[in-house]
């Protein structure tokens, strides 16, 4: 059954395509009929995951990919299922969720389009066995997450938090793009499989650090961690069902994925540890304060997102068995609770119209099974029992104890963030179903049985089976236990109960608690004060730094840019021979002095230094003639010249060729002379004396060059393999012949391009003057 999950995968990216197609069906809106897909893949991992042992793992080989190296082989093992299993599950309800939020959307075709396309490039990622295909995936969740982000693209907002959010986390897509080839080049393998089955570890490599600060860059920027944290609040403008999918379950721990799924062959290190650990720590710190500054729902839940990513980051950086465990399971805690806060936002919204926790209130009655939704999902966000979500906290309060040296740090920290997270919990349910309406509430326009049932099913599901894993909380430890194997290489025992015994895990749960609802107490100057800050940060900090810099990027290349395009051709043929002088100059005196050599020079010829003379004569004459015709007449003089040279040094050919080509320029000059205005002098004396001076320097250069080129003594010139293979492998006599035709076909192809190009422009011109002269004259007979 496994063997089919590649194909499902690939149904799920080019879904889209059947979307119009629906609509002939009379299907108006797919996302129904779209979540059989990753339902089908949800079943498919989970019955993957009964059969495997804790040591096992499913390697789908295929024949196809970009090229060697780039194989889109699958790896199914404890690690890749647990993240699977959340986005094709989640995705699922999400897909129904947007069915009926969607609806009212004029470009939803499009939605499901982009989502499906997202939705595949999440599981190629987690399910891939190559690095490169990976980064493959990696990016593709980036594009489609900035049209997902972007969709209500008439609104300026959501334009800029998708180019925001698209410009940080391609910059992270180029880091691991780079750290993937050199851990390819170094390894002598992209395979994932071979990484891991070979215990390579990278950590005594001269380029280590290069490689880790780089895959340390893509993770924190796709996973929203400080200082690029701030591209996550302003992903909000996008449609819930993207927030409560992209930015809650899958896209932003695509970061936290890389970590676990590197942490073998990279983790384990001092510098691993201490900047996850600073930068996991600051970033959980901050997102949960920022929270507490946050009226709309959405923003509140992204803030409390970043928090949970530090949270998970912090972890990985701690880099124990009990670390690692508390990391994969706060993943999936944070994926079932902040996936339906999300939707139930957008059920609100719906309802009211508004996302103000402030303006809203008594919400309770028209959406009971809401508020039992809301009240499951903030008390696990809170870590209290009987949820998932104590367990997760007691096991990241205990991982932080057991780190020694920075446990007095990192214990204030967390038990800082998770007070927060409390008083957040309390604050929102509050706000939201126990506070009385007031006459500026908000009207509610629709109520619970006003819903289709696919609307409500994601949250209330979410919440169920966080409650039901916080009760029976080994129905987790298979999967755990498999997935810890192939982060840390070794058995790890997981043992996941509500009850620990009374230790100090416990008493600082039960001092988290209470200090979260003096908070809640104290919410009206706490989140006065936060809001203060929020906004300050805001206006002062890193969003507003961000755009300001990329606007003075973009104003800076366009100066640049009318600098070096200003569309004046005299200057342009100026920056080039002076900047090819400058560079070739500094190698042409590298070379051994010429003079020193044992090749003579051979004689002058007194009929060639005559042909010279006439030549330059002529080429003085052009430039100071005040006669168009006789600079025309005088440069083909100089054309004329340089064909007998060729002549008399015996290239034939080239001296045909020579003759011709003056033919023509010649006959076309005069013909074009006519329609041409009378000379002007348009250019000051200093220009003309500029001109003059780069001119003799060029000449100067290029002399030099030809004469330093004769008199460098080469061990095999080309031209002896011009003349060995002419014949037998062009079966061709005339050498420059097969030059031309045989060795530089496609250079030959060009330049016939480029002059058919001119002849159809300059044919092109002559028939409009011919034209603009025939109706001149039908109106002159006209007139008489």
């Amino acid at each position: 059954m496994i063997s089919l999950l590649p194909l499902f995968i690939i149904l799920i990216l080019f879904s889209g395509v059947a979307i119009p197609v629906t609509k002939t069906y009379g299907l108006k809106n797919p996302g129904k009929l779209l979540a059989i897909l990753p339902l089908i893949v949800f079943a498919l991992l989970l019955h993957e995951l009964l059969n495997l042992g804790p040591r096992e793992l499913a390697l789908l080989e295929s024949g196809w990919g970009f090229m060697n190296g780039m194989e889109f082989t699958f790896r199914i093992d404890g690690l890749s299922l647990i993240f699977g299993l959340m986005i094709s599950g989640i995705g699922t309800l999400i897909l129904l969720y947007a069915s009926f939020y969607m609806k009212k959307y004029q470009r939803k075709g499009h939605f499901f389009t982009y989502l499906m396309v997202f939705m595949g490039a999440m599981l190629g990622m987690v399910l891939t066995d190559n690095l490169m295909v990976l980064f493959m995936f990696w990016e593709l969740t980036s594009v489609a997450s900035f049209f997902l982000i972007g969709f209500d693209h008439h609104l300026e907002k959501p334009r800029q938090s998708a180019l925001q959010a698209l410009l940080i986390t391609g910059f992270g897509g180029l880091c691991l793009l780079f750290a993937t080839i050199l851990i390819g080049q170094i390894t002598g393998t992209y395979r994932i499989s071979e990484l891991l089955d070979s215990s390579i570890h990278l950590g005594n490599h001269p380029h280590y650090y290069l490689m880790l600060a780089l895959v340390l860059v893509a993770a924190i920027t796709k996973s929203a961690q400080f200082p690029f944290h701030f591209w996550l609040p302003g992903a909000m403008n996008a449609p819930t069902p993207v927030s409560a999918y992209l930015h809650s379950a899958t896209m932003v721990n695509a970061g936290i994925f890389l970590l676990l799924r590197l942490h073998p062959i990279m983790g384990g290190t001092f510098i691993w540890r201490y900047v996850l650990i600073l930068l996991g720590g600051i970033t959980m710190f901050i997102g949960a304060f920022l929270a507490l500054g946050e009226r709309d729902l959405k923003r509140i839940l992204a803030f409390t997102t970043i928090s949970a990513l530090g949270t998970m980051t912090l972890l990985i950086g701690i880099d124990t068995s009990q670390s690692l465990k508390a990391a994969l399971l706060f993943f999936i805690i944070h994926g079932l609770y902040k996936g339906g806060l999300f939707m139930i936002a957008g059920i609100i919204e719906k309802s009211t119209g508004s996302r103000d926790i402030y303006n809203l209130g008594g919400l309770f009655k028209p959406l009971p099974l809401t508020a039992i939704a809301t009240f499951l999902a903030v008390i696990s966000m809170a870590g209290l029992p009987p949820m998932i979500g104590f367990i997760g906290k007691e096991l990241i309060y205990e991982a932080k104890l057991q780190l020694q040296g920075l446990n007095w740090i990192l214990i204030p920290l967390g038990v800082g963030a998770n007070i927060f997270m409390v008083g957040i919990s309390i604050i929102v349910f509050f706000e939201l179903f126990i506070k009385r309406r007031r006459a500026s509430t908000p009207a509610i326009n629709y109520r619970e049985h006003d819903f289709p049932w696919s609307f409500l099913i994601g949250p209330l599901v979410l919440a169920v089976l966080g409650l039901l894993l916080g009760i029976a909380p080994r129905i987790l430890e298979i999967p755990m236990t498999n997935g810890l194997y192939y982060i840390q290489s070794r058995m790890v025992r997981v043992d996941l109960s509500l009850w620990h015994g009374f230790n100090d895990v416990l008493v600082l749960s039960i001092f988290t608690i209470l200090s979260g609802i003096l908070v809640f107490l104290l919410r009206q100057p706490i989140t006065r004060w936060a809001s203060k800050i929020s906004k300050w940060l805001n206006i002062y900090h890193l969003p507003s730094l961000f755009s300001n810099l990329i606007n003075k990027y973009l104003k800076t290349a366009s100066k640049n840019t009318d600098r070096l395009q200003h569309g004046y051709h005299r200057y342009y043929l100026m920056t080039f021979f002076l900047v090819t002088v400058a560079l070739a100059s500094i190698h042409l005196f590298d070379i051994n002095d010429f003079t020193h050599t044992d090749f003579p020079a051979s004689p002058i010829r007194l009929h060639v230094i005559l042909l010279l003379t006439v030549a330059s004569l002529a080429v003085t004459f052009t430039v100071f003639t005040k006669s168009r015709i006789s600079a025309i007449l005088s440069m083909g003089i100089v054309g004329y010249g340089i064909g007998l040279l060729y002549l008399y040094y015996g290239a034939i050919d080239l001296a045909i060729t020579q003759f011709l080509a003056e033919t023509i320029l010649l006959v076309l000059f005069v013909m074009v002379i006519y329609y041409l205005p009378d000379f002007a002098i348009l250019s000051s004396k200093a220009s003309r004396i500029r001109d003059g001076v780069i001119s003799l320097v060029v000449g100067v250069f290029v002399t030099l060059i030809v004469l330093k080129a004769n008199f460098i003594n080469i061990e095999a010139p080309v031209s002896d393999f011009f003349s060995a293979n002419a014949l037998t492998k062009a079966h061709g006599r005339n050498i420059v012949n097969v030059i031309l035709v045989d060795f530089r076909a496609l250079d030959t192809l060009g330049e016939i391009t480029v002059l058919t190009l001119a002849a159809a422009g300059v044919y092109s011109l002559f028939r409009f003057q011919i034209k603009n002269l025939k109706n001149k004259k039908n109106k002159s007979l006209t007139k008489h």
